[in-house]
């Protein structure tokens, strides 16, 4: 299992990309797509066109890593995402989620609690 430090972000890339694409292949789309650093540690999620492949591509302990997962029935159900919007970010749980064939489209959460800031707390 992958254990995600705090500072890592998980970026979705919502168009269809070609999933015969490799390491250096999808290290190009995150540059052109995401407009980020492929080394950064962050992950960067790139679905196929008929969303029954997805390969995640990350920087972990000196190289690039690729992981891939073909469903073999069903599709990976998205959440709702803005037309026009080239990245979206997701929470861990939400990556967990997709994985696990959850539609995050339909997946509900309820508000949680966060205190009022007063003036002076700001920074």
């Amino acid at each position: 299992m992958l254990m995600l430090p705090s500072s890592c972000r998980i970026y979705l890339c919502p168009q269809p990309c070609d999933m015969r694409r490799g390491y250096d292949g999808l290290y190009a789309e995150v540059k052109r797509r995401c407009q980020e650093d492929p080394l950064s540690g962050h992950l960067f999620i790139f679905l196929g066109a008929t969303r029954t492949r997805l390969k995640i591509l990350f920087w972990s302990d000196g190289g690039l890593c690729l992981y891939c997962k073909r469903l073999e029935k069903g599709r990976f159900k998205l959440p709702k995402i803005e037309p026009g919007r080239t990245t979206v970010r997701l929470a861990a749980v939400d990556l967990a989620m997709l994985l696990s064939g959850i539609d995050l489209g339909s997946a509900r959460r309820q508000k949680l609690y966060e205190p009022a800031r007063s003036v002076t707390d700001r920074s």
